[in-house]
């Protein structure tokens, strides 16, 4: 093959790996798994009324580029506690664009990301599945939830809370990703705190 040809093929290759938009808060220059250790709290009706600690390991990986943003998938793995119960926390499907960082919820979330993933725009977004923004603030409510996400800084901090005491909180870093989740049912009746450990 001529240089002239390796050079086109070359170039497009690497501009095809590039177009696709990015999220300052949720991105990857290629789809292999990134680890990272968590750290936090758990509580329940169980341990009664007292947090004890929890450790998690967070595997990213990015599923699907597209020319209008990336999809990702969120596992919390190697769940440890001292509790008698085994906490589980399901995975997280992310769609991501430069502006959004949004949940995907659907019955078979694999099926859901590869649908998606094939298609030439992002889909319509429903205002409550917005997890993170690329900047300013956002408010949304459905009584009786209330949810506010807010850039600071290199943080983006959603938060999600019902007038019943249940509340999850997400907190996405400037270059690195997730770096907080937590989530709490009732009035303390059940929950978990995980922060990346540094």
């Amino acid at each position: 093959m001529p240089i002239r040809k390796v050079t086109i093929v070359l170039l497009s290759i690497l501009l095809a790996s590039e177009t696709y938009a990015t999220n300052p808060f949720l991105n990857a220059p290629n789809d292999r798994p990134v680890s990272a250790q968590f750290r936090g709290t758990e509580w329940s009706e169980e341990i009664k009324g007292r947090e004890i600690p929890l450790t998690a390991r967070v595997i990213t990986t990015r599923l699907a580029a597209t020319a209008w943003g990336a999809i990702f998938k969120v596992e919390f793995a190697d769940l440890k506690s001292k509790a008698a119960k085994k906490r589980e926390i399901p995975s997280r499907y992310f769609i991501v664009t430069d502006e959004r960082i949004v949940l995907l919820n659907e019955e078979d979330n694999e099926a859901a990301a590869k649908k998606i993933a094939a298609m030439a725009e992002p889909p319509e977004f429903e205002p409550g599945h917005v997890y993170g923004i690329a900047k300013g603030v956002s408010v949304h409510e459905d009584r009786p939830w209330k949810t506010e996400i807010e850039v600071k800084g290199d943080l983006c901090v959603y938060l999600s809370s019902h007038n019943s005491g249940h509340f999850t909180k997400v907190v996405w870093k400037k270059g690195v990703g997730l770096v907080e989740y937590s989530s709490g049912y009732g009035a303390e009746a059940d929950g978990y705190r995980l922060k990346r450990a540094k």
